[in-house]
């Protein structure tokens, strides 16, 4: 495949983002093609992935892989032009019904410029996953007014203990038309499951936290904070008026970092009519707390006033909720007992 620069449109412009294009849904007998836009899907061992081939098969799903998606290169990954043709497949295949990645790493942006826009646009159907595939998500939302979903990749579902949570929410998103209540779960975990499936250590949950109250509708944007950020500047950067942001990062993150990269995204164009942001919950690593984090948040002008509810199920923690991303969302940051609840 020869690799050419695409414009965001035809006309080298962007979709108006008033254009909501909300795919079908998802049911039994769906098609889903399984990508690998960042890191390879050798990675993996083939038991591991027996357990996520299973339940599909138990949600009535029929699974499918990209043509590169065992390609692995120098950088975990596989080349640009492999990953571009496999994602332009999944869109152009009038039986594919949805598209999910194989895992996050760190090069989904290299992407961006040699996507075919009006391909995506014209063939609308579910796109899910997170971490790194933020920049597709954001940049696809963007371009076409699809909404696309910040929610768990195909490895996630080889997950073979605590995945009930995420299973549900996962279904309830992407199977039903009906509004999704947003957590909180009873207990989660943070751990490298994927390495020792016996090794894990349930936690219980606190719950949201409100650090500033209010009630709230808007449109959700947002995903890994740092990817998010990396679109800054570029024709894919998502346009903040009257969101609902939402934003994670991993253990790779500290606070100091964490207070960096939301510092920029306060300073983006259009970040002044934000109506709420929603926080993941943060790795046990990253050693932020809830004191340390409504600190930074009230070190931000930018966020005064802005209701926040934070430690929500998404991240790099399980369980993981799926979000629509361009969906609707209402927030109610009560003291006690916020909701969050999803549309689209």
């Amino acid at each position: 495949m020869e690799l050419v620069h695409a414009t965001p449109g035809s006309d080298g412009t962007m979709m108006d983002m008033a254009l909501k294009v909300i795919p079908d849904r998802l049911g039994p007998g769906s098609h889903i093609r399984v990508v690998a836009p960042a890191q390879s899907l050798a990675m993996f061992q083939e038991s591991t992935l027996a357990i996520a081939n299973d339940r599909f098969e138990r949600l009535g799903v029929r699974l499918s892989f990209g043509r590169h998606v065992q390609t692995l290169d120098r950088f975990r990954s596989s080349p640009i032009a492999d990953r571009v043709a496999d994602l332009h497949d999944a869109f152009a295949d009038p039986g594919v019904d949805g598209v999910l990645t194989v895992v996050g790493g760190y090069n989904c942006n290299q992407l961006l410029p040699y996507l075919d826009w009006d391909l995506i646009a014209a063939n609308p159907k579910i796109f899910c996953g997170y971490s790194d595939i933020t920049a597709l998500s954001c940049a696809i939302t963007t371009i076409t007014g699809m909404v696309t979903y910040s929610g768990p990749h195909y490895s996630t579902f080889a997950m073979r203990d605590h995945f009930e949570t995420t299973l549900r929410w996962f279904t309830e998103a992407l199977f039903s038309d009906d509004p999704v209540e947003a957590g909180p779960a009873e207990s989660w975990t943070d751990d490298n499951w994927f390495h020792d499936q016996g090794a894990r250590r349930v936690r219980p949950n606190e719950g949201h936290w409100t650090l500033t109250p209010g009630l709230v509708e808007g449109r959700l944007i947002g995903g890994n904070l740092c990817t998010l950020n990396l679109l800054q500047g570029t024709p894919w950067m998502p346009d903040l008026s009257n969101a609902v942001v939402f934003i994670e990062d991993d253990l790779e993150s500290s606070v100091k970092t964490f207070d960096r990269d939301l510092t920029s995204l306060t300073q983006q164009p259009n970040f002044d009519s934000v109506r709420a942001l929603l926080i993941g919950r943060f790795q046990s690593q990253t050693d932020m707390d809830r004191e340390t984090l409504a600190a930074i948040v009230a070190s931000k002008r930018e966020l005064a006033g802005v209701p926040i509810i934070a430690n929500v199920d998404f991240g790099h923690t399980n369980p993981l909720l799926t979000l629509p991303v361009g969906g609707d969302v209402t927030i109610a940051a009560h003291e006690t007992g916020p909701t969050i609840t999803l549309s689209d």
